[in-house]
């Protein structure tokens, strides 16, 4: 039960959910919002503010991951169907659909699949969607295809580490059960880590407003330095190798 205040900082939420969510953290609550899963508002300090719509909002995602494994996509399918946003994109599409979709243009979609982003087939799912979109909006900031190499590396990498906590499990109890509730529980904590760490890293670069935290717990004020605009990064960022 949300306090008689009209809205709750980020820490009030984290100890009003923890009993019912022992591995909620902080964390997980701004991965949560990066992901557009939630949409707290903001004071002009900066600072979250939780209502008791979001507070619901989170434990319906909470409650969708524990109890039903649901990856976020499905929860968003879900949430945005209760929300009366739109309906659920389709499962698969065709190269037009998607270009459509996504907002994209072909040169930008060939460039993820010359590259390993993306795979070319003739039809493509909601994952490659989401892809294809983030690929739009970091354009914009002038990161391009080539410049993604090593998100996708990461990417790989962690499945890997995935995999060799989650497959044991499922040749063991002859079940994939238990081996798919590990496998998302484990990607779950990588991502949540993942971003603390960009984070964390934003912070000690000067690229966030606040002082950097250890552990990325104490929730700091957005947009604060930035006057809410995001600073535009020059276009044509070079790679490592100079492509």
């Amino acid at each position: 039960m949300v306090s008689q205040r009209s809205y709750l900082s980020i820490g009030d939420v984290l100890s009003l959910l923890r009993e019912e969510f022992p591995d909620v953290t902080i964390s997980k609550i701004r991965f949560l919002e990066a992901e557009g899963l939630i949409r707290p508002a903001r004071a002009e300090s900066g600072y979250r503010r939780f209502g008791s719509a979001d507070i619901e909002r989170l434990r319906y995602i909470l409650t969708a991951q524990r109890d039903e494994y649901l990856p976020l996509r499905v929860i968003r399918q879900r949430l945005d169907a209760l929300d009366g946003v739109a309906a659920p994109e389709p499962e698969t599409m065709g190269r037009s659909e998607l270009l459509a979709a996504a907002g994209a243009d072909e040169v930008l979609l060939a460039e993820l699949e010359e590259y390993g982003i993306l795979a070319r087939t003739r039809q493509y799912g909601t994952g490659a969607l989401s892809v294809l979109r983030s690929a739009v909006a970091l354009h914009e900031y002038g990161i391009q295809p080539r410049h993604l190499r090593q998100v996708k590396a990461a990417a790989s990498r962690e499945v890997s580490l995935v995999e060799q906590v989650a497959a044991p499990l499922g040749r063991r109890n002859g079940s994939p059960d238990p081996a798919l509730r590990a496998a998302r529980d484990v990607a779950g904590h990588i991502a949540r880590l993942h971003a603390t760490l960009v984070e964390d890293g934003l912070g000690q670069a000067g690229l966030a407003s606040g002082n950097p935290t250890p552990g990325g717990q104490a929730d700091v004020p957005g947009e604060a330095r930035s006057g809410g605009v995001a600073p535009r990064v020059a276009r044509g960022l070079r790679s490592a190798s100079g492509r």
